[in-house]
């Protein structure tokens, strides 16, 4: 075991954060942690790390234990090159392979044999095992790999200093894999990568030989990397076997059986109170009474299992439909600045698609979301479309108002019941209506968005990340609204959980094309590995065929010709085949006995010819 945790408590003041903890982590294993913000995933992580002591409570760490702990925008300042930074993590696998160099230059000029010659040849031996064990030789290779698949295959020369703030958490993770802690801690570690990079990260992480434990709102991440769940609720922790899918039906389940649990004791001791209620004066059943008190007293009594808070309810709703073409995209051209986002764009909408809008970050899907909302001379808009539009941003929130002003004031009709119902439905409550909007979180802000958004009842939803810094029981709240909006949907998110559970059609922006899956999100996935690998394969084959000799190619011509000759004669021979059947079909040559046996004849030779020759073109295939 790496990290044990027994009993461990731990609060600020008069704060508990959590009690009674108690899990272990094992090595080689990936663990989810979850929880509402607040509930102390953060400061769980800082007790792991030994930053902060235990109010009650054991922690225990194997000695020796190697933790590499990423934050969640923690990246680094330094002066050196990426590719410089990372060569340091090497030194002594470099040093190594360096002083085997100059230990054989000197072994290759010392007399044989001497004490100097054996000397030489057991520090050599030593440090092959040193290099084999730590694989010297593939350091670049190790480096390469893991900054191309994180995104800096044309960074190297950077200097770190001048990445911005994304770059450099991406780097302090690509630093960490290199590193191979024996606990990797990841603390957000999806929320500057792209979509690209994510299926690259998580397919490392499979081959990680070190401990996982991951804090993510990335549901798709957690189902693809994690085999546990660990949930801080009500300050206490339960660890569920499982992805984060199997999470939540265990999660269910627990609750269920709790709750029944709960519910028959409850029953018991009412049966058992009663009883005692109406018997414990009586001289005759007293004793019996006396029995069921001491029968209460022992029992355990089983707490009511948390009920959690309820999420935000989201509601998209309107009033008028628009006709059946919404919106057309046809020959767009997209630039931002000298940058060439979309040559020749087209897409065309029909009500009631729900279509995500994916790509590398930068590649202009923002860009794209903001040309359907202001206009363009490429994009014709449907007749009784009414357009609604979410920020990720928020830009077009007033910092200065009130949560409930910054809602009254775009919609003056509602009551103020109304529009405090309206907010507390998205998660925004009584507390929380005088409250400056500049002041809130990231997740009240996106609540108050969202909630502004529902009340415009647009029948085209634009949405541009709309899940950013929403928690998970908020955007189940926003997934099961907009599942049963009637109207269309248009939006751009790195949540693939969020994307697979709501697209029905793809656009995808890449190498300045936009390009249209008609299909969910898994479809599109298995297109483009199928595209992926065809490209692959005509590398290879292109690759192939340039290092070809002469004499391959002379062969490679004769296999030609040969197989032309033998599609000749197969051709040839199935239209005899063909000819016979005919004949045989015919009345007047059927009754011929004498006939038909002649044609079975050569019927049957011409069958041997072709299992031959079928033969012989699928050997030289």
């Amino acid at each position: 075991m790496l990290v044990t945790l027994d009993g461990v408590a731990f609060g600020y003041g008069d704060n508990l954060i959590f009690e009674k903890v108690s899990f272990a982590l094992n090595e080689g294993e990936r663990v989810g942690l979850i929880g509402a913000n607040g509930e102390g995933k953060t400061t769980l992580i800082k007790l792991i790390l030994g930053e902060l002591e235990a109010d009650a409570g054991q922690i225990a760490r194997k000695n020796g234990l190697k933790v590499g702990y990423l934050e969640q925008n923690g990246g680094y300042e330094s002066g050196n090159s990426v590719y410089s930074e990372m060569l340091e993590i090497f030194s002594q696998e470099l040093n190594a392979v360096e002083k085997l160099s100059v230990l054989s230059a000197e072994l290759a000029n010392a007399p044989f044999p001497s004490r100097e010659y054996d000397v030489l040849s057991v520090k050599i031996e030593s440090l092959n095992k040193f290099i084999s064990a730590h694989d010297c030789f593939n350091v670049e290779v190790k480096i390469k790999t893991v900054l191309n698949g994180m995104g800096f295959s044309k960074m190297y020369d950077r200097v770190i200093d001048t990445l911005s703030g994304g770059e450099k958490t991406r780097l302090k993770l690509a630093r960490l894999l290199l590193e191979s802690p024996d606990l990797l801690i990841l603390d957000e570690p999806t929320n500057h990568l792209d979509i690209t990079t994510l299926f690259w990260l998580e397919e490392y992480l499979q081959t990680f030989k070190g401990a996982i434990l991951v804090v993510s709102h990335d549901r798709y991440f957690l189902d693809k990397t994690v085999s546990r769940i660990l949930e801080i609720e009500n300050k206490r922790l339960t660890s569920f076997a499982g992805n984060y899918s199997k999470y939540k039906v265990l999660k269910a389940e627990r609750y269920q059986r709790l709750l029944k649990e709960y519910e028959a004791q409850q029953e018991e001791r009412a049966k058992l109170q009663y009883y005692v209620d109406r018997n414990i004066v009586r001289a005759t059943t007293a004793k019996s009474a006396q029995s069921r008190v001491k029968q209460l007293e022992r029992m355990e009594i089983l707490e009511k299992p948390f009920t959690p808070p309820k999420p935000p309810s989201f509601k998209f709703e309107f009033s008028v439909s628009p006709y059946e073409q919404v919106l057309d995209i046809v020959g767009l051209n997209l630039e931002r600045g000298s940058k060439k986002l979309i040559s020749d764009g087209n897409i065309s909408v029909r009500r009631g698609e729900k279509i995500a809008i994916v790509g590398e970050n930068g590649t202009g899907k923002s860009t794209l979301l903001k040309e359907i909302l202001h206009g363009n001379a490429s994009i014709r808009v449907g007749r009784f479309v009414k357009i609604a539009y979410y920020d990720q941003e928020s830009a077009n929130l007033d910092g200065e108002n009130t949560v409930l002003a910054e809602l009254w004031e775009r919609h003056v009709g509602y009551t103020q019941t109304e529009a405090r119902s309206a907010l507390a439905r998205c998660g925004l409550f009584a507390e929380d209506m005088q409250k400056k909007v500049k002041s809130l979180s990231g997740g009240e802000r996106a609540k108050l968005a969202l909630c502004i958004l529902e009340c415009e009842h647009g029948n085209v939803l634009l949405l541009d990340e709309p899940t950013n810094h929403l928690d998970l029981p908020a955007r189940e709240g926003l997934e099961n609204a907009l599942k049963k909006f009637d109207g269309t949907l248009i939006f751009v998110s790195h949540d693939r959980y969020f994307i697979s559970a709501l697209a029905d059609k793809i656009a995808e922006i890449a190498d300045g094309r936009l390009n249209y899956f008609d299909g969910g999100y898994e479809s599109f996935n298995a297109e483009k590995k199928k595209l992926s690998e065809i490209k692959n394969n005509n590398q290879i084959t292109k690759k192939k065929s340039f290092h070809r000799s002469g004499k391959e190619r002379a062969e490679e011509e004769r296999k030609k010709q040969q197989l032309k000759k033998l599609e000749a004669r197969i051709s040839e021979l199935e239209q005899d085949e063909q000819r016979i059947n005919d004949m045989l079909a015919d009345p007047e040559i059927a009754a011929d006995y004498i006939k038909v046996n002649e044609l079975l004849k050569e019927l049957e030779g011409i069958k041997l010819q072709l299992d031959k020759f079928y033969n012989e073109y699928g050997d030289m295939l």
